[in-house]
C-alpha cells in the first residue's frame, strides 16, 4: 500500500546550519504519529518543509503519490495539508467566524456568504469554541485562540493535519478535551503528524513516533519502544548510565 506522506532524505540548511538533515519516514492513512525530540531538534522544521512554508535543499516529499516538496504552501494546501503553529497568529482586525470564514475561502471547493458562515460555525463547534455574534479574534483566551487555529486549519478539509505544539500549556482538563478531539479527527479520516512534548497526550494518541535530533533522524517506531530507545533517552537526558 502506498504511503499518504513519504519523506526521503529530505535536509534543510541555512546558510551553514544543517537544521533538518536526510530525514525519511512515512505516514499511512489513519494513523497519528508523534514527531518528537528536544528543542532544535528540526521538528518544525521539518513541518515547515512539508506544508510549503520552506523549501527544501534536497530530497523528497510525496503526497498521496504526487511530489510536493518545494511548492508554495497555497498549493500544498488545497492538496490537503493543513498545519497550527506553535505561536497562534489570529487575523486580528477580523472576528473570531471570519477568521474561519477565510480559511473556508481558500480551500480547494470554496465557500462564499451564508453557506461559509454556517460552516465556519459547524468548524467552531466542533472544537469546542463557543463565540459570541462579532466577537473580536483578539479578545479570546489562549485555549479559545488554540481552538480557533484547530477550525480554521479543518476549514481546509485537510487530509493529513500537522500539529505544531497545539496542546502545549493546556491545563489537565482541557488536555484531556485535546485529547478526545484528535482522537475523533482521526476517527473522521483525518492522518496527524503531531509534534509534542507534553508525554501523557503522546502515550493517548500514538501508536508510533519518530524521534529527531539534531536535524536527523535517531528512532523509529511504537511509542513505548521508541521512549526507552537509548540513543532517545540520551538526546533528551544527556549521557545516561551504564
Amino acid at each position: 500500500m502506498t504511503a499518504l506522506l513519504d519523506v526521503d532524505r529530505l535536509t534543510r540548511r541555512f546558510g551553514g546550519l544543517v537544521a533538518v538533515n536526510e530525514l525519511t519516514f512515512s505516514l499511512d492513512a489513519g494513523e497519528i504519529v508523534g514527531l518528537l525530540g528536544p528543542n532544535g531538534s528540526g521538528k518544525t522544521t521539518a513541518l515547515n518543509l512539508i506544508s510549503g512554508l520552506v523549501a527544501p535543499t534536497s530530497g523528497q516529499i510525496t503526497f498521496d503519490g504526487q511530489p510536493i516538496g518545494g511548492l508554495p504552501a497555497n498549493r500544498i494546501a488545497r492538496r490537503g495539508i493543513a498545519r497550527t503553529f506553535q505561536l497562534v497568529r489570529p487575523l486580528p482586525s477580523l472576528t473570531v467566524i471570519e477568521n474561519v470564514i477565510t480559511a473556508l475561502a481558500f480551500r480547494a471547493e470554496a465557500l462564499w456568504g451564508k453557506p461559509a458562515e454556517e460552516a465556519a460555525g459547524r468548524y467552531l463547534e466542533q472544537v469546542g469554541l463557543t463565540v459570541r455574534p462579532g466577537q473580536a479574534a483578539v479578545d479570546l483566551t489562549y485555549i479559545d485562540l488554540k481552538r480557533l487555529e484547530l477550525a480554521r486549519a479543518l476549514a481546509a478539509e485537510p487530509r493529513l493535519l500537522l500539529l505544531d505544539e497545539w496542546l502545549a500549556g493546556l491545563n489537565p482538563t482541557e488536555l484531556r478535551a485535546g485529547i478526545k478531539l484528535i482522537t475523533a479527527l482521526r476517527q473522521s479520516g483525518i492522518t496527524v503528524l503531531l509534534v509534542e512534548h507534553v508525554m501523557d497526550a503522546v502515550h493517548a494518541l500514538c501508536e508510533r513516533c519518530v524521534v529527531m535530533n539534531a536535524g536527523r533522524k535517531i528512532a523509529d517506531g511504537p511509542t513505548a519502544d521508541v521512549l526507552e530507545d537509548r540513543d532517545v533517552v540520551r538526546a533528551y537526558l544527556g549521557e545516561v548510565d551504564a
